[in-house]
């Protein structure tokens, strides 16, 4: 972040000001009737190349296929994306299927475009092969064994929980770990992942128990081959669902203050 990566065709620019009114950063200013970046501080949201009205902004380094299509999120049915919100059920059940390639990239694309702290787009995908799956799920289920084995010696309930083979991936063929430095921004865009995943007829787990072990298991960690500084925020399970809901779950009563 910082460097020079706005570029401004002088030609084109109009001199209307919009880049430089919603520059969160205070990076753009106005010279002879033209738009003008320079200096430091540019934290490369893209507001400049969204809001130009004549698109005279390019960002250096930057894909920019695509993204002269818009949709505004009000131009889809409120009523309908909220019922479907409430509608969707944490999958423990799953076909052998496999996952098309064009849906995962689909997925993986949702979670590119969240939105993260200081535009710092910090978030990487890491989709597991068949045989790293295996690996990984085998020594989560070798710690977990132990661990309830032992706690089971104190806490009664643990010995309800059957740690068997595909207990932390439940038999589904897609597992992607969603990593950050910042574990909001993994969140953010694990929660765009997840709606995306929905409207492709996917089901969704997320696997909190995977992540537990991967932070007791240095061999689970190593196999995963995180970037550096990344930690492992979410797993993610997908695949088609082998179970049908019927109805919305309850809720207790919504907590809110207005003050």
């Amino acid at each position: 972040m910082g460097k020079n990566i706005i570029k401004i065709d002088a030609e084109k620019c109009i001199g209307c000001g919009a880049c430089i009114k919603d520059c969160p950063a205070f990076y753009i200013e106005l010279k002879n009737g033209k738009a003008v970046s320079g200096g430091t501080g540019c934290i490369e949201c893209a507001h400049c190349y969204c809001v130009c009205p004549v698109k005279a902004i390019t960002m250096e380094g930057y894909d920019e296929t695509g993204c002269d299509e818009f949709c505004k999120m009000s131009d889809i049915d409120s009523d309908k994306l909220l019922l479907a919100m409430k509608s969707r059920r944490t999958v423990r059940q799953y076909k052998s299927t496999p996952v098309e390639l064009d849906k995962i990239e689909k997925i993986l694309e949702a979670g590119r475009y969240c939105p993260t702290a200081k535009n710092a787009q910090n978030v990487a995908f890491t989709v597991l092969r068949r045989d790293v799956m295996d690996e990984v799920e085998k020594e989560a289920v070798k710690l977990f064994r132990g661990a309830i084995d032992t706690g089971a010696k104190f806490v009664s309930g643990l010995k309800r929980y059957n740690i068997d083979d595909h207990f932390f991936f439940k038999g589904a063929p897609l597992v992607i770990i969603v990593s950050s430095s910042s574990t909001n921004d993994a969140a953010l865009a694990s929660s765009y992942m997840e709606i995306m995943a929905e409207s492709l007829g996917l089901g969704v787990l997320y696997s909190g128990f995977f992540i537990a072990a991967s932070k007791l298991n240095p061999k689970i960690r190593m196999k995963l081959g995180l970037p550096r500084g990344h930690k492992a925020v979410n797993c993610m399970i997908m695949g088609y669902p082998d179970v049908e809901y019927r109805r919305i779950a309850p809720r207790k009563k919504l907590k809110v203050n207005y003050k």
